[in-house]
C-alpha cells in the first residue's frame, strides 16, 4: 500500500539513490541536504513497504511555489504516483498561501508533460538551452486561485 508523507532526513540516503536513478543530471547529496533547510521547504515522498518509490520537493515563498522535483522509480511508473506526489505538493502548497505553482521540464519528457497538463498546468516559455546537456525546458504555470 503506497503511503504519501513528508520527507525526513533519515529518507535522505533513499532519496538520494532515487535521485540518481531518475536523473542523469542528478543533484548531489549536498544540494539535497540544503533543500531541507530553505525557506518554505516542501518535500513529499510516495513509500510503499518501506520503500521510497517517489518523491516531489519545492518550495513555497509568498504566493508563489516552485516545483523544481519530482520522480517516480522507473519500475513504478504509470502507476498515478507522479499525480499523487504532484497533488499533494499543490495541498501543501495551497495551505501555505500559493496562489501559482511553476515548474520546468524537459521538451522531449512527454509523460510529464501529459501529468502536468492533465493537473492544469499551462506553457508559460521554453528555456533554450536550460539543461546541461543543451535540452531545452518547457517552463509551466498552474494558477491555484481564480484571480479577479
Amino acid at each position: 500500500m503506497i503511503t504519501i508523507r513528508d520527507w525526513a532526513e533519515k529518507d535522505l540516503p533513499k532519496l538520494m539513490s532515487l535521485e540518481r536513478a531518475c536523473f542523469t543530471d542528478a543533484w548531489t547529496t549536498e544540494m539535497m541536504k540544503n533543500e531541507f533547510i530553505r525557506d518554505g521547504f516542501c518535500g513529499v515522498l510516495a513509500e510503499d513497504d518501506g520503500e521510497i518509490v517517489g518523491y516531489a520537493c519545492g518550495y513555497t515563498l509568498f504566493e508563489d511555489a516552485e516545483l523544481p522535483k519530482i520522480a517516480v522509480a522507473e519500475s513504478r511508473r504509470g502507476e498515478g504516483l507522479g499525480g499523487l506526489l504532484l497533488d499533494a505538493f499543490t495541498e501543501k502548497a495551497v495551505a501555505r498561501g500559493a496562489e501559482q505553482i511553476f515548474l520546468e521540464v524537459r521538451i522531449s519528457n512527454e509523460p510529464a508533460l501529459g501529468l502536468y497538463k492533465s493537473r492544469g498546468f499551462e506553457k508559460t516559455r521554453i528555456r533554450k538551452r536550460y539543461y546541461a546537456d543543451g535540452e531545452d525546458a518547457l517552463e509551466m504555470k498552474r494558477l491555484l486561485v481564480e484571480r479577479d
